[in-house]
């Protein structure tokens, strides 16, 4: 079905959060990639996995490289390596980023999967 054709920010949202397949959560988690990679593989954005290093661009954490994590599907948010902050009762919790606020600047590992959409 895709996105809804809809103009409503209700109707949007609850496509975003509710009832967005899974094939469809894919496309959303795609960071745009560093100008090195860019020119290397031809393509302007891929798919966060984890184990990328990422750089992040926008936010209280602009300017921080780390790897990645984890990838949250459901509430479509990554988590980096050092991008924690501390809790009033002294525990560290990671911070969730959205994947359009971030540029992967090196690929973990090149599995067969990512290694065929690279080369298309």
């Amino acid at each position: 079905m895709g996105v809804p054709k809809s103009r409503q920010p209700r109707k949007q949202r609850r496509w975003l959060y509710k009832t967005s397949k899974l094939h469809e959560r894919h496309r959303l988690l795609h960071a745009t990639l560093s100008k090195d990679l860019r020119e290397k593989y031809g393509k302007r954005a891929v798919r966060v996995k984890k184990g990328d290093k990422v750089k992040i661009m926008r936010g209280q954490f602009a300017g921080h490289e780390g790897r990645v994590l984890e990838v949250d599907m459901k509430k479509c948010r990554i988590t980096v390596d050092g991008v924690t902050i501390t809790k009033a009762d002294g525990t560290e919790v990671a911070v969730p980023i959205h994947p359009s606020n971030v540029m992967i600047v090196d690929f973990g590992e090149v599995d067969d999967v990512r290694k065929k959409i690279l080369e298309r």
